[in-house]
């Protein structure tokens, strides 16, 4: 692996490069999310809303931090907290079979935190539903408000290993909220993701039905939140390896 993780930095390197691929990815992305491609994919019979290249990156983060804690702002239809739960089961099986010990599949120490303003009935009770479920907890309400915030926080003080994964409303305040908020419980070496700074990428009136735009989304948060906190900063490997996804700049690795 070693070997391969060097000829995929000399590839991404040559992709940089390609004038031609860069345009060829932008005008995809721009296109497709006109179309809602990222609609299109569910993961265990759940709707994820994400780009598959995103998906494959989370899932090689995942394995890579080995985190006990993954928080994600905003659930939707559940999608990526089943996809996170199940990647870190993975992680489950793993240690057992490292370790040579049997386990309860069914219990686990790594958890799921999810927040989200509303979390529909039909979407909530899909998720109980889900063979997922124990690894998944939920907590309903506003990301950035204090309480919400205070009962995150007291939740993740019990883990070691911290990854955040911030997708809910993608207006500039609301995100760089988020971000001071919750960016600093990812632990050191993890990261913080932000997705859909693609949207500083549309066009004028994309979206139009939408309080977010150029100039007020998750990459202009991130560009704010950057100056006043020193402690994270842009893996652009990531991105310019993916070629296609919503998350350009929006993997910030913890380095302090």
């Amino acid at each position: 692996m070693t070997h391969f993780k060097t000829e995929i930095a000399g590839r991404t390197q040559n992709m940089s490069a390609n004038a031609a691929l860069q345009r060829a990815s932008m005008d995809f992305l721009r296109s497709s999310a006109k179309a809602q491609y990222s609609y299109n994919f569910h993961w265990m019979d759940r709707p994820i809303i994400q780009y598959p290249q995103d998906i494959v990156a989370m899932q090689e983060l995942i394995y890579d931090l080995r985190p006990d804690l993954i928080i994600e702002t905003g659930i939707a239809h559940g999608g990526s907290l089943v996809f996170s739960a199940s990647v870190l089961a993975m992680l489950d099986m793993v240690d057992a079979i490292e370790a040579g010990e049997s386990f309860d599949p069914a219990i686990s120490k790594r958890k799921v935190l999810g927040i989200d303003i509303d979390i529909r009935d039909h979407n909530r009770a899909a998720i109980d539903a889900h063979p997922m479920r124990s690894r998944i907890e939920m907590i309903q309400g506003s990301s950035i408000d204090a309480s919400i915030i205070s009962q995150v926080r007291e939740f993740a003080a019990g883990y070691k290993k911290v990854l955040v994964c911030l997708d809910s409303n993608h207006t500039h305040n609301h995100v760089l909220e988020e971000l001071r908020a919750y960016a600093p419980l990812a632990s050191s070496g993890s990261y913080c993701v932000v997705f859909d700074t693609l949207i500083e990428d549309m066009e004028e009136g994309t979206y139009s039905d939408r309080p977010w735009g150029k100039g007020n989304n998750p990459y202009t948060a991130i560009q704010a939140y950057l100056q006043e906190n020193s402690s994270f900063e842009i893996d652009s490997q990531i991105h310019e390896r993916l070629l296609i996804t919503v998350a350009q700049n929006g993997f910030l690795r913890r380095v302090d």
